[in-house]
């Protein structure tokens, strides 16, 4: 039944060609086994759901079911090998591409470890990337507020510089070292000590006001980390999900290739066996006995389309033959030209009826 064989043929045949098939029938069924088995588990990295994934697990094993039960039973023996080939080339492209389908996910099983490693080291980058990425709207906000501070803090600097200077002028005078050289406290003494203390007000001022400014802007930048923190946190778990089917495929590619192409060939040898099978095996009985029923059913069929065609001939004939006769009669002649004559006359007083009512 698996193999598509015809169940009334193939009871008439030998054991020997009935193994034949059960052969084949067992590959198909097999395939289509190891073909819900992958799907089921690629689906479920999908979904994370036992009961969906084997829901369409069973729909896809079904699938490729009927798909291969279609190419085995559709493969013919023919007279010359070549056409054979011929025939079954494109169904040895769709058994390629259905080999890929299935080995794929189980692929995916086999090597999950290793796949886990890769995907763990892509993420650190993503985190990485993301953390650099995520910087990148909030660094140049933060630098400027960090030299608007130091421009504050130059400033208070600067004013403290200034001061001390005066401090120094106005000691020196009353020390004699510098000035008038002379000791005491004079006049100019007096006036560098006015400046003094009017530098030293200024500085508790803009110290003051420079110290609030600062702190309001450490506390912006505070809050502009929080918001990139925040940010970071918001986004990390897009990356710690990064582990779906796509991206496992992806890092099955960034793995050595040969055992995952052994894999593949594998799962293409049971794909195409039964097709190859079909192809290498001789003719044999249930071919013979096929190929007599089709025979007699296209001759059959070939018979009786003749014979239609044949009457439809004869028919055509006879019909002329009928009419010809028919339009010699004088009796068919005089019956038609009354009936004519008294058309043409509802005509003429129809139009005479339609023409008097526009007047």
């Amino acid at each position: 039944m698996c193999s598509g064989a015809d169940s009334m043929i193939i009871d008439d045949c030998s054991d020997g060609e009935q193994n034949k098939y059960v052969g084949i029938g067992a590959t198909v069924f097999f395939t289509a086994i190891m073909a819900f088995i992958a799907s089921s588990y690629a689906l479920y990295t999908v979904f994370d759901n036992y009961f969906i994934a084997v829901i369409f697990g069973i729909i896809w094993g079904l699938l490729i079911f009927n798909l291969d039960r279609f190419i085995v039973s559709t493969i013919k023996k023919r007279a010359h090998k070549w056409k054979e080939l011929v025939q079954a080339t494109p169904r040895i492209i769709l058994a390629i591409i259905i080999a890929v389908v299935i080995s794929k996910p189980l692929e995916l099983k086999l090597f999950e470890k290793e796949i886990n490693q890769v995907l763990l080291v892509e993420k650190n980058q993503m985190t990485l990337d993301n953390k650099a990425q995520i910087a990148e709207q909030f660094t140049p906000k933060i630098e400027s507020l960090k030299q608007e501070i130091n421009t504050l803090k130059n400033e208070i600097t600067s004013k403290e510089k200034e001061t001390n200077a005066l401090y120094e002028t106005y000691i020196a005078e009353a020390e004699g070292r510098k000035g008038t050289l002379l000791v005491g406290k004079g006049p100019v003494y007096a006036e560098k000590r006015q400046k003094h203390d009017a530098a030293l007000a200024a500085l508790k001022e803009l110290k003051a006001t420079n110290t609030q400014k600062i702190k309001d802007k450490e506390t912006t930048i505070q809050l502009l980390l929080a918001e990139q923190k925040k940010s970071e946190i918001k986004t990390q778990p897009i990356i710690s999900s990064f582990d779906g089917l796509m991206a496992r495929v992806n890092a099955l590619g960034k793995l050595p290739l040969a055992p995952s192409l052994f894999i593949f060939l594998l799962f293409l040898a049971i794909e195409t066996s039964p097709i190859f099978a079909k192809l290498i095996a001789p003719k044999g009985e249930y071919d013979f006995k096929l190929e007599d029923r089709e025979t007699a059913i296209k001759n059959w069929v070939a018979q009786k389309v003749d014979q239609r065609n044949k009457m439809l001939e004869t028919d055509v004939i006879i019909n002329k033959k009928v009419y010809d006769d028919i339009s010699e009669e004088d009796e068919l002649y005089t019956y038609k030209r009354k009936k004519a004559r008294e058309l043409m006359q509802l005509q003429a007083d129809a139009f005479y009826k339609k023409q008097q009512k526009m007047l």
